[in-house]
């Protein structure tokens, strides 16, 4: 038999550095294939970027950016999946955001990074020589150098992008919380913004510095122990809230890094200390309620304790202390209310209602710095709206202590010289006055709370629906599919997507302005609502483009009978004016969970029917997959 000759060492070589080299080919194909990128329009300001972005967690802190190019680096990026947040992590978190621009697009874009609270945070951007610019941000440098536009939360101008794909890199570093939301803007988009939501906060400012200001005027007058403990509490409260917003960064201490008593763990150790020290004087827990005076006291050393990890740099240790506290404090000052109402102490019902609700928005904060619940701007006004409520409140507990002090010590001067009955008299009709000034005051509240109510439900409303069609609009009708596909995968019924795309809707704009369009959408949005069941959901992506949610167990069926008497009903003329407005439409159908098991896969592969159908001559409608 003869022997199998080897190849030369150079063919061997030659072989390895071509495998070598389609190996890396192959690995720069799969990471361009996971990339996720985002693409801006002129729509696209405010914009949020975390369903989109890629995060890597930095066990020990050894990654650089220059480590970024290492494809084995990226190959532990995972997707973010809409997260922004990853709670008390004690590693550093990486952040790959990509973004292009599409035609028609503004210039200039502008980041937001929406966690004004965050201790250090890197922002990569390239600088156009194949290196990287670095932006230091966060707590750990002044206001005005962590950002590049006077704003509370952290605000970073993009390079100019266009539809080459740009790549920059965050590093994020906070032992008590990481939390990196994120949007794009355009700049005067946001500055309307900020100006709506300053309003709203200034007015919930003003609320707590009054209630400070008045109950600190009567401690000076009264020189009350409950008072001083009020004032305390209620200025932890007020320097928290301007912490968490980002004003007080911006406005009372701009000129230097955060110094750790105005950081995030001695703001509120401040309120806590405080609200401990004010529970233990209003309800009196040392005489009444003694196991949980002895809780309260091991609270207040617990939050100094904290404060003490923060100033030797164990932020972390400092913020697991909170996360103790919610399960010692809290519930001993709620019960030791409790019990004290039951005995009849009236101001131990208004402190319960108060502090209940500073429990539930205290909850809140930690599930967010923990990363259970992600960041959203509501959870942002939670703490301040229940802080100025807990603050009227507590005031009026104050308030009807004194009563009650008042009122033991005219039955004690009764009892003594009945010669001063007169006197005891007035000091009745005081109190008189009093209670129906606190009742008018109550009333004034209750009045003023109804219209935030009133105007809540309205900013939720508008929040969902399309301003011009009244439909719901597109994050509506995600949170409708989310639903739908929990109950749909337990009955294992299917979910059908119908997008509905008016053909030549653009001349009807051209020709009768855009009042004949307006009208046009606002017929063919109520023709679809009129046609489909009322547990169907009608709903406008934008534009000219409408989408329609089809659950039960006859979904598939019925999507094909839907959707062939819309193309019926909706190609009916329009009367505008002296004329008959007329378009003709295409739908594209995917079902779930058969075409895709998210919404984004299924809105991508009823969008792909959709331009099948207008590809085969439009007003017809496919089904993806199908011929």
């Amino acid at each position: 038999m003869t022997a199998r000759r080897r190849p030369p060492r150079s063919l061997r070589l030659q072989r390895l550095a071509i495998f070598l080299i389609s190996l890396c080919m192959l690995s720069g194909l799969t990471l361009a294939a996971r990339a996720d990128v985002i693409t801006l329009d002129a729509n696209s300001s405010g914009q949020a970027l975390n369903p989109h972005i890629e995060l890597l967690e930095d066990p020990g802190a050894r990654l650089s950016i220059d480590d970024m190019a290492d494809p084995a680096v990226q190959q532990r990026f995972v997707p973010a999946q809409g997260k922004g947040s990853v709670g008390q992590s004690p590693n550093p978190w990486w952040i790959k955001v990509t973004l292009q621009a599409r035609e028609p697009s503004p210039d200039a874009w502008w980041l937001e990074v929406a966690a004004v609270s965050l201790l250090d945070l890197q922002l990569f951007l390239p600088d156009g020589e194949r290196g990287w610019q670095l932006r230091q941000s966060g707590e750990v440098v002044a206001f005005e150098e962590g950002r590049d536009h006077a704003h509370r939360r952290l605000l970073f101008q993009l390079p100019a992008l266009g539809e080459q794909p740009l790549t920059f890199y965050m590093r994020s570093y906070d032992p008590a919380g990481n939390s990196f939301p994120l949007k794009v803007w355009q700049l005067n988009d946001l500055n309307e913004l900020a100006a709506n939501e300053n309003l709203w906060l200034g007015v919930i400012y003003g609320v707590i510095t009054a209630l400070l200001l008045y109950n600190l005027f009567i401690f000076l007058a009264l020189r009350d122990s409950a008072y001083f403990w009020y004032v305390v509490t209620t200025t932890g409260a007020l320097l928290m809230i301007l912490g968490m917003t980002g004003h007080g960064f911006q406005y009372l201490w701009p000129n230097a890094a955060v110094p750790f008593w105005l950081d995030r763990i001695s703001l509120p150790a401040l309120w806590g200390f405080g609200a401990c020290r004010f529970t233990q004087t209003l309800l009196q827990t040392r005489r009444h309620v003694p196991w949980a005076h002895h809780l309260l006291t091991i609270s207040c050393a617990l939050y100094v304790v904290a404060v003490i990890a923060d100033v030797l740099g164990y932020r972390a240790v400092g913020a697991w202390i909170f996360v103790l506290l919610s399960f010692t404090a809290i519930p001993s000052a709620i019960w030791a209310s409790l019990v004290r109402w039951r005995q009849g102490y009236f101001p131990a019902c208004l402190y319960f209602c108060g502090y209940g609700m500073i429990l539930a928005s205290i909850n809140l904060l930690l599930l967010r710095a923990t990363g259970i619940v992600q960041p959203a701007s509501w959870s942002t006004y939670v703490f301040p709206i229940a802080v100025a409520a807990e603050s009227i409140l507590f005031s009026f507990a104050l308030a009807y202590r004194i009563q009650l002090l008042k009122n033991q010590r005219a039955e004690a001067l009764l009892q003594a010289d009945q010669e001063k009955t007169a006197r005891l008299a007035h000091v009745q009709a005081s109190a008189n006055e009093l209670q129906r000034a606190v009742e008018k005051r109550t009333a004034e509240l209750k009045a003023t709370n109804l219209q935030l109510s009133q105007r809540e439900q309205e900013l939720h409303h508008a929040a969902f629906h399309d301003a011009l069609t009244e439909l719901p609009n597109r994050r509506h009708l995600i949170e409708q599919f989310e639903r739908a596909a929990r109950e749909a995968s337990q009955t294992e019924e299917t979910l059908a997507l119908l997008l509905i795309d008016l053909d030549h809707f653009k001349p009807i704009n051209d020709r009768h302005g855009h009042d004949a369009g307006d009208l046009m959408l606002q017929q063919i949005g109520r023709r679809i609502r009129e046609h489909v069941r009322t547990t169907d959901t009608v709903a406008r992506l934008g534009g000219d483009e409408f989408a329609v949610l089809i659950e039960g167990a006859d979904a598939q069926e019925y999507a094909h009978d839907i959707a062939g008497r819309l193309l019926t009903e909706l190609a009916r003329p329009v009367a505008y004016a002296e004329h008959a407005l007329t378009v003709s439409i295409s739908i594209g159908v995917a079902f779930y969970p058969q075409h895709a098991g998210q919404f984004a896969g299924l809105y991508k592969a009823a969008d792909q029917a959709l331009y099948q159908a207008k590809a085969a001559g439009r007003s017809g409608t496919a089904v993806y997959g199908e011929a």
